[in-house]
């Protein structure tokens, strides 16, 4: 016998038969190998992890998109941002000031004296401006008519200067107040009830050094800036159409936080001074109570595009965890 055929060892290598092993027994084990192999990033061989990650892609721009429309449906109907570009509510607003807009709230409530609004000063203290002539230009009618508005949104986004068009100021006198400048201490007063402003006027500014005295008509307002030496007001407006009040109906929103720069953040109360007993008395009915229904509102316009999305990411994560399962099946048989 010789010793290769007297080696058991020798004879052990290969299959457990004791023979070579065979075509077939190699092809199981390149398969089974082939099974247990990753890609870099965990998921199996081949094009199923490249195209996942190609379809987390692809769904960006929706989700860009998405999110986009909902910022653009908030600031038309919920909030809007706005910068100051004047000194005229100093110190309580400074320039440069971004604050937000609350564009619901009086759709809940009526407006109350010592709130911070923003209106449209168009056919009261500007005049309306003349109907733009459209171009002949066909193109640039359609730019005009489709995307001229949405690029102004846009840039709303951001925060949109008060200029020549929209005002911001702080309501004094409401519809049917007796609002009057001044009483012997020097004070402006509303149905003859003394205001006392020094929790907000520009730090050494008088009251008013313009004397007036005037009943505010039905459905509109008397708005005064808290730097009343440089403000742009009702006081100088005495002589325009309205004597200088508001239309309530040209009202945007009222301004109700400091969001920028982050060292000015804060809420914007209304002063303690308008909660006085007796400024009521010649009003009936202007200022109704505050409901609950506002908080609910907004947060139903928030929450349901917030919820589609959530429901939307589970859905995907959810996928993804059942294609991994199905992976880890696969390579366990």
């Amino acid at each position: 016998m010789s010793e290769e055929q007297g080696s058991p060892e020798r004879l052990a290598e290969g299959v457990p038969g004791g023979g070579p092993p065979s075509a077939s027994a190699a092809a199981d084990g390149a398969a089974e190998a082939a099974a247990t192999a990753t890609e870099p990033d965990g998921s199996p061989p081949g094009k199923p992890g490249r195209t996942r990650h190609w379809s987390a892609w692809r769904e960006l721009p929706v989700l860009i998109v998405v999110a986009l429309v909902i910022a653009l449906v908030i600031k038309t109907f919920v909030v809007q941002p706005f910068f100051i570009p004047s000194s005229s509510m100093e110190d309580t607003l400074m320039v440069g000031d971004k604050v937000l807009v609350n564009k619901l709230v009086y759709h809940f409530r009526a407006i109350h004296r010592g709130d911070i609004i923003v209106f449209n000063g168009n056919g009261s203290w500007n005049p309306m401006p003349p109907p733009a002539k459209p171009s002949s230009d066909p193109l640039v009618r359609a730019y005009d008519a489709t995307l001229a508005p949405l690029f102004r949104s846009i840039g709303g986004l951001f925060g949109t200067p008060t200029d020549q068009t929209d005002f911001i100021k702080r309501v004094i006198g409401l519809p049917g107040d007796h609002v009057a400048c001044c009483n012997p201490q020097g004070l402006v007063t509303v149905n003859g009830v003394p205001l006392h402003e020094l929790s907000y006027l520009y730090h050494g500014a008088a009251p008013s050094l313009i004397r007036f005295s005037i009943t505010v008509p039905p459905g509109r307002l008397w708005v005064m800036g808290d730097n009343r030496q440089v403000s742009d007001d009702s006081r100088m407006r005495m002589y325009d159409p309205g004597h200088g009040t508001v239309p309530e109906n040209m009202v945007i929103g009222r301004a109700f936080v400091i969001v920028w720069p982050p060292s000015q953040w804060r809420i914007l109360p209304i002063p303690a001074t308008f909660d006085q007993a007796g400024l009521d008395r010649a009003v009936s009915g202007a200022a109704a109570a505050a409901t609950p229904y506002l908080p609910l509102a907004a947060g139903a316009v928030v929450a349901l595009p917030l919820t589609w999305l959530e429901r939307r990411a589970r859905r995907r994560v959810v996928r993804g965890l059942r294609a991994r399962r199905a992976g880890r099946s696969r390579r366990g048989t």
